[in-house]
């Protein structure tokens, strides 16, 4: 059997897709909700798209969806304050639930997760807004040397993150960071960057084809390489090993399962020459702008984009 005849039957819903509010994501959001509405509408389904704002609760009383969409990135949508606020409307939503959603959004509290699965995470030093900077500088340059990545505690999209290969300030890529909240500082790990999603098939997991992300030479996949058109390549496979790519994808499967993670997740991860690999975090809610990468990984899976998010809805509705 394929995996499009897998998909769930394709019975007409009432989606509400929820976009943007005021994460520093909200345009990101914005372009994943337009994807998302216009699959729904392909597939048959009817889509309003919803901003999350303090008219949201009216809307959603008013349409009372069959199933809410949270094409959302970073707090309060994927951290799990919305999914509690869906619970208390009684409506079902595409995604992971409270829990998971708030811990895979504290990369801190993810990693210690990780740790206790065995999974393969880098040392960090957490900085909190109240720390004072010359002693949290100083605590990283101890523990961890001075070739590091800063980046806030609970934001996507690389926003807020600094990495500093060949030293630099710390100091000033902290105080940017806090600017999101706590922050995390990581040694910088030379490799490639590599990216794995995960889809719930059913009573199964599924692990996407594993994605290298290749962007032009000193450069890194930031923000703007990530929803700019042409300014980064996704390779699928990545050329590793065998044995790699399936070590790969087991971690990404487990690290789904130990988050509590429910649909769909993506875990990015560096893998250096050696072939050494160093799960970075995990994505309850990946991107789905038409430059995201969990769509093409579900592309050679066999879902099409419209199949997907299909698939994706009748889980949420047939859940209840």
């Amino acid at each position: 059997m394929t995996m499009q005849e897998n998909k769930s039957a394709k019975t007409p819903l009432n989606i509400v897709v929820l976009q943007g509010g005021a994460s520093a994501e909200g345009e990101v959001s914005r372009k994943s909700a337009a994807q998302v509405a216009a699959a729904l509408s392909q597939a048959g389904h009817q889509a309003t798209t919803v901003e999350l704002d303090e008219g949201c609760t009216k809307q959603l009383l008013n349409i009372q969806p069959d199933v809410v969409f949270p094409a959302l990135h970073g707090p309060p949508g994927e951290d799990g304050t919305v999914q509690g606020y869906l619970e208390m409307l009684g409506l079902p939503y595409v995604g992971s639930d409270v829990r998971g959603s708030a811990i895979a959004m504290d990369k801190h509290v993810a990693k210690l997760i990780f740790v206790n699965a065995g999974l393969p995470v880098v040392p960090d030093v957490r900085v909190d807004p109240q720390t004072p900077l010359d002693d949290a500088v100083e605590d990283v340059r101890n523990r961890l040397g001075t070739a590091v990545v800063v980046k806030p505690l609970n934001q996507g999209s690389a926003i807020g993150v600094t990495p500093l290969p060949n030293g630099g300030d710390v100091k000033n890529a902290i105080r940017a960071a806090l600017k999101y909240g706590s922050c995390l500082v990581e040694p910088y790990v030379l490799g490639r960057e590599i990216t794995v999603g995960v889809l719930e098939v059913e009573d199964r997991l599924v692990a996407h084809p594993v994605i290298e992300i290749v962007t032009d030479q000193e450069e890194w996949y930031d923000y703007e390489n990530r929803y700019t058109p042409g300014q980064s390549e996704h390779i699928v496979p990545a050329p590793l090993p065998d044995e790699v790519l399936a070590e790969l994808q087991r971690i990404a499967l487990t690290a789904h399962t130990v988050l509590g993670l429910r649909d769909l997740s993506r875990a990015d991860f560096i893998v250096t020459d050696d072939d050494e690999i160093t799960l970075l975090e995990v994505n309850s809610l990946p991107g789905m702008t038409p430059t995201s990468l969990y769509p093409d990984g579900a592309q050679h899976l066999g879902y099409s984009f419209e199949q997907l998010i299909d698939h994706l809805v009748h889980r949420a509705k047939n859940r209840g």
